[in-house]
């Protein structure tokens, strides 16, 4: 956040309210992987990952009930962030809850010494803010002590492209971590 503010941006803590986006978001996920996958599974279930397969099935369990409530939560969180951002000109966030992990894991098996229950968990700030239907951004924020790296998240109001594109290049000219590679571990 110094970065920021050495390039002349007031910098605060806040968040959207974001209550019921989780459900909201993993309840149309499955949906969408039912309309869109659904015949693989029908056609040769043992060429899917498990993971795919359940989503397929969670997305064919779900009533017209569910599917209204998660659109609904998802309007009004989406409302809820254009009050937001009639205050606030950025969001940031991490892109993700974890660095980058082992390459032979499915997905890592906890976040912040919380056990992970589903592929999702380590990427809930990401797949957040993509149900509110807002322009985002990932700029290189910087490397872990062990030299992998880590994002971060410019996300602004609905059609704000143009201002997070900005925002993330000014901090990208500032940082220049762009500019530098991960270190990779040597074997």
């Amino acid at each position: 956040m110094s970065v920021l503010e050495a390039l002349g941006c007031h910098v605060e803590t806040a968040c959207p309210d974001l209550a019921g986006a989780d459900e909201a978001f993993r309840t149309l996920r499955a949906h969408s992987f039912d309309l869109a996958l659904g015949v693989l599974l029908d056609v040769d279930r043992e060429a899917l990952k498990p993971s795919l397969a359940r989503n397929i099935e969670q997305g064919r369990r779900l009533t017209p009930a569910d599917l209204i409530t998660a659109t609904t939560v998802r309007s009004r969180l989406h409302l809820g962030a254009v009050d937001f951002f009639s205050r606030y000109d950025l969001l940031l966030c991490p892109v993700s809850q974890v660095t980058p992990f082992d390459v032979e894991l499915e997905y890592p098996t906890e976040v912040a010494g919380r056990p992970t229950e589903t592929y999702l968990d380590w990427m809930r700030s990401a797949y957040l803010i993509s149900l509110l239907g807002l322009p985002a951004l990932s700029v290189p924020a910087g490397f872990t002590p062990g030299g992998l790296p880590v994002g971060l998240q410019f996300i602004g109001a609905p059609r704000a492209d143009l201002a997070v594109l900005q925002a993330g290049h000014a901090y990208e000219t500032a940082t220049r971590h762009g500019r530098r590679r991960p270190d990779l571990p040597t074997t």
